[in-house]
């Protein structure tokens, strides 16, 4: 797999077109405090204004992700929310609105996708966001906008373990958990991209599926202990954590000595570190970078094929409580994404 060339924008979208001025106000899913998913409802809010480098983008569909239903539940990053009513959302593909200046790069008319700076700013469950231009992309054309919209989050938290933090190559084994996800789908291509040996922990129903997408094994959680087969391996990238069977203690003894040890859930298990030690392998926590230019080459890989999206379920922005029930079942394959506006 190679990637295609990137030839300069042409067309309408390069220079930006002629949009109309947004209005005073907008449509939004928001929660007025931590709780279950019926917390959420919908609310009409001020259109936010853009400042210095912001862009202000016309949402048409914004990603779900696990993050903001532990948010919403009280736990992720729901500490930081300075203010209720709130609107969730890291990920959205829509078009600029306003730019911060005549000649820049994402002029208004641009089809684009991020990650919004929640809880910092109101998040992306809405119609209009402000996020700051350095965290967005040009959408990849081949993608609609709900497409498109289930890829920031999860693929740059892929990116950034497995290329900048496993630094994936040809060779490397590398073990994978709940490789059906947001996140563990992005992780088998990009390590299989790069040349790794992949193995996947995964439902039974998605080993086929993993296997397309270059995994060259896949284990049932369900029925087989992964420590069971698998030993020797160079990273370990655990995107279940420790509460759940106790996954990051027992991945430390399927790594080969100095191997490393990726645990990615937030607050899952606070002593990883001195039992990887212990276990004389190397261990970090990953958190994930907003970064514009990683979203680009993705972007490219996207379209040229090299890398895909899955997208589980689709819901309307007014039914963001049952988009977060469905997540929080445990069993979405790839993304769930809400349409928020018309294309």
């Amino acid at each position: 797999m190679r990637f295609r060339p990137l030839r300069p924008a042409t067309g309408p979208e390069a220079v930006g077109e002629p949009v109309p001025d947004p209005p005073a106000t907008m449509r939004a899913s928001v929660l007025d405090a931590t709780g279950g998913p019926s917390v959420l409802h919908p609310a009409i809010l001020d259109v936010p204004s853009p400042v210095l480098s912001e862009l202000l983008v016309r949402v048409v569909a914004a990603g779900v992700n696990p993050i903001d239903a532990k948010t919403r539940a009280g736990r992720g990053v729901s500490a930081s929310i300075e203010k209720y009513p709130a609107v969730l959302g890291f990920d959205f593909s829509g078009i600029v609105v306003r730019s911060p200046y005549e000649a820049h790069h994402l002029p208004p008319g641009a089809a684009v996708f991020g990650m919004a700076p929640f809880p910092r700013s109101a998040g992306t469950y809405a119609e209009f966001v402000v996020v700051p231009s350095l965290s967005v992309a040009r959408k990849p054309a081949s993608l609609s906008h709900v497409e498109a919209a289930g890829v920031p989050l999860a693929a740059l938290t892929a990116w950034g373990l497995v290329v900048e933090t496993a630094r994936a190559h040809e060779g490397q084994r590398i073990l994978i958990h709940a490789g059906g996800g947001g996140v563990g789908h992005f992780a088998v291509q990009f390590a299989a991209y790069f040349g790794a040996h992949v193995t996947a922990t995964a439902s039974g129903s998605n080993a086929p599926w993993l296997r397309e997408l270059g995994a060259a094994a896949v284990i049932d959680y369900t029925t087989t202990r992964f420590e069971d087969v698998v030993s020797g391996v160079d990273v370990v990238i655990d995107l279940v954590g420790n509460t759940h069977d106790r996954t990051g203690e027992r991945s430390l003894g399927v790594l080969r000595p100095g191997g490393l040890l990726i645990e990615v859930p937030t607050g899952g298990w606070e002593g990883y570190a001195d039992a990887a030690a212990e276990a004389g392998v190397r261990a970090t926590s990953y958190k994930v970078i907003p970064d514009g230019g990683a979203l680009a080459t993705i972007g490219r890989l996207l379209d040229s094929g090299s890398v895909q999206v899955y997208i589980d379920r689709v819901f309307d922005l007014d039914d963001a409580a049952a988009a977060h029930h469905e997540l929080e079942q445990g069993h979405t394959r790839g993304k769930v994404v809400l349409r928020v506006s018309d294309d």
